[in-house]
């Protein structure tokens, strides 16, 4: 197969499953994973795909006719705007999450390219800079998004009460972007989990 046609067969299968892992696209496409990232890095420059955590996700812009737009960047969900994060870019754009979990994969991903992060707070709902905030993860309470769940507090006090009653461990927005890292670091899918 002529790298124009994998390039093809890589959009077709993006389109259809959303994101793929490199090695899933590897096995399907029978070359090297060295290949598939050969072959995804003008898909990626043109705004096709974007790469994720071991793979490619479909970009907003070339979402399906259909598809809501109100969707997750980062697991395609629909976004609560009650546990919302919303990154915005150096270029302007605005990139929104469906919660703090996806949220903050999806800002490590950019890394510097993200001007400023917002989130809501889980208690008060109001709308707190994600980098000053303060998260809860392994809270008992089920809110039904990405497991594992991330709640977000502005005020570290609020955040260690919600903890008390409803257990969880509390980070600061590094080492809860480093913590839901390393826990999805080991996920043999390369894509959130939701809990019924």
């Amino acid at each position: 197969m002529l790298p124009m046609e994998r390039r093809n067969r890589i959009i077709e299968l993006i389109r259809s499953e959303k994101n793929m892992r490199i090695s899933e696209l590897s096995d399907k496409l029978g070359v090297s994973e060295m290949t598939v990232h050969r072959d995804i890095k003008p898909l990626i420059e043109e705004g096709l795909v974007t790469k994720t955590f071991g793979g490619i996700s479909l970009t907003r812009e070339q979402a399906e006719p259909g598809i809501n737009q109100q969707d997750c960047v980062y697991c395609h969900r629909t976004v609560n705007q009650r546990t919302a994060y919303r990154l915005i870019l150096q270029s302007h754009r605005i990139e929104t999450a469906c919660c703090a979990h996806c949220g903050l994969l999806r800002h490590r991903q950019l890394g510097k390219e993200v001007l400023q992060a917002l989130c809501s707070d889980f208690l008060l709902q109001t709308t707190i800079s994600a980098a000053t905030a303060w998260f809860v993860m392994d809270t008992s309470l089920n809110m039904g998004c990405c497991q594992p769940q991330v709640l977000a507090f502005e005020h570290k006090t609020n955040a260690e009460k919600f903890a008390q009653g409803f257990g969880g461990k509390i980070y600061s927005f590094t080492e809860a972007m480093e913590a839901i890292f390393q826990r999805m670091n080991g996920d043999q899918h390369g894509c959130c989990t939701m809990e019924q």
